[in-house]
């Protein structure tokens, strides 16, 4: 599928991308009025047999999923069975989190606004199958569960719709509520109310007989090791406590049907799914989340964020990693187009900047220029690297640390390491300051005509040298 030469200005930004962050394998696939316009894999999905990426590939999706349990809720709701500002001990009367008086309710767990901070159950379940730091906490049942969060009620930081805290733990629930009042298996009801109806026959749950599809990817523990990144083919880090949180498995080409449908007002090939009013609920901006990004103030729904203005329009999505792989969902439902992408390195943050570029080119902006990123990107780049004083004296280094340079020094008599805080958030100078005893010191990098750049530390004066 082709999209008209389009193509041609992001699949090798992909490609870099990939080597960069030491992805094996990816798949694309573009929706617009509709129907698929553009799908394709690159690199592996499995390193070892040299197994091509497609856009068939199978990958754990992550917190993606959250939008399914919060669809399986509103389905509940369309039904009469319950309604998201019920209070959740009505479907659970186990959860002794909150006050009579303003009850923890659907609502608030579906919109992240519980007033409960992120309690680290994900952290404890990746680690535990993946064979990292065992924290023994006991979370192997939904009852070990209800008394890991009910212990957790010295944790609640605010009245309930007042703050957006990031919840796992609430997804859990939420998966919980489904099954008590549809009667039936969490991923039973996904699978034949969602799934089924949506044409995603091969998306599944870890233990459904994953292995048996032809087209998985091999999940990827990727780790620094001395001086080189290593790729450790690793099992799904994920169980049925999990599931409702951020367990399915599922392809690019599958989940371009789940996007077409909330583009299409719950509808599928004639079959609706949800009533239009209930599913824009769902990417209603429902708390702010305190984020601000390049595309404004970011919100939260229902299983879904929603940037405020990309390029003149709202812009629903939702990102989701599993540590071994992850996922991005992104859809602009005015112009009625959206990007699916998925790896099999969960660490990979650059997967999540592919879908905005892509739907950028897609309404004819060139987000090299007009996505602040890239030119952020580009900056931090051009400035790490080897640096020293006059005749080599003094030497340090600049290095990147995720999206923060630091100064690092090694000489015995002044090893340390300090952060470089920019002036300005989008980089548009090169002055920084670093924070040392209480004290701002300012940093600056000059850049000549001719390239060279030279670093200015308080009194000091350093060129780069490789």
């Amino acid at each position: 599928m082709s999209l008209g030469g389009l193509e041609e200005k992001f699949e090798g930004l992909i490609a870099d991308s990939m080597m960069r962050d030491h992805v094996p394998g990816l798949s694309l696939a573009v929706v617009k009025d509709g129907k698929v316009v553009y799908a394709r894999g690159f690199g592996a999905r499995n390193l070892k047999a040299s197994l091509q990426a497609t856009p068939d590939t199978l990958y754990g999706i992550g917190s993606c999923v959250k939008s399914f349990t919060a669809l399986a809720v509103m389905q509940l709701q369309e039904q009469g069975k319950l309604n998201v500002n019920d209070p959740v001990r009505k479907y659970l009367p186990e959860f002794k989190i909150g006050k009579e008086g303003s009850p923890i309710t659907i609502h608030h767990l579906l919109s992240h606004s519980s007033g409960i901070p992120d309690l680290g159950s994900a952290v404890v379940e990746i680690n535990r199958f993946l064979e990292g730091d065992e924290k023994w906490v006991p979370l192997t049942s939904f009852d070990d569960v209800m008394a890991f969060v009910n212990d957790a009620k010295d944790e609640v930081a605010a009245e309930p719709g007042t703050r957006f805290f990031y919840l796992n733990e609430g997804y859990t629930l939420l998966g919980r509520i489904v099954e008590k009042v549809s009667n039936i298996r969490y991923e039973d009801c996904i699978r034949e109310r969602i799934l089924k109806p949506l044409k995603m026959s091969r998306s599944a749950f870890p233990n459904e007989n994953l292995e048996k599809d032809a087209d998985v990817a091999t999940r990827y523990f990727v780790q620094r090791k001395e001086n080189t990144f290593v790729a450790t083919p690793s099992v799904f880090p994920l169980d049925r406590l999990a599931y409702a949180a951020g367990g399915l498995v599922s392809s690019v080409m599958e989940l371009a049907n789940y996007m077409i449908t909330y583009m299409s007002e719950g509808v599928f090939e004639g079959t609706r799914i949800l009533g239009s009013a209930l599913l824009k609920e769902m990417y209603k901006p429902h708390i702010d989340t305190g984020y601000s990004t390049f595309f404004g103030k970011r919100w939260y729904g229902y299983g879904w964020r929603i940037d405020e203005n990309f390029f003149g329009h709202e812009c629903v999505g939702h990102g989701g990693s599993t540590a071994v792989s992850n996922a991005d969902l992104l859809f602009v439902p005015a112009l009625n187009m959206g990007v699916a992408v998925a790896s099999n390195n969960g660490m990979a943050d650059s997967v999540y900047m592919i879908a905005p570029v892509v739907l950028a080119w897609l309404m004819g902006k060139d987000p090299m220029k007009e996505i602040p990123s890239f030119e952020i990107e580009r900056k931090i780049g051009m400035l790490a690297g080897e640096y020293e004083s006059y005749k080599g004296i003094a030497k340090i280094s600049v290095v990147r640390k995720g999206g923060i340079l630091f100064v690092e020094s090694k000489e015995k008599l002044s090893e340390q390491s300090l952060a470089l805080i920019p002036e300005s958030d989008r980089l548009e100078s090169l002055k920084f300051y670093l924070l040392a005893g209480g004290i701002r010191m300012p940093a600056e990098f000059v850049v000549d005509s001719s390239g060279k750049i030279d670093l200015y530390i308080e009194r000091n004066r350093f060129h780069k040298v490789k």
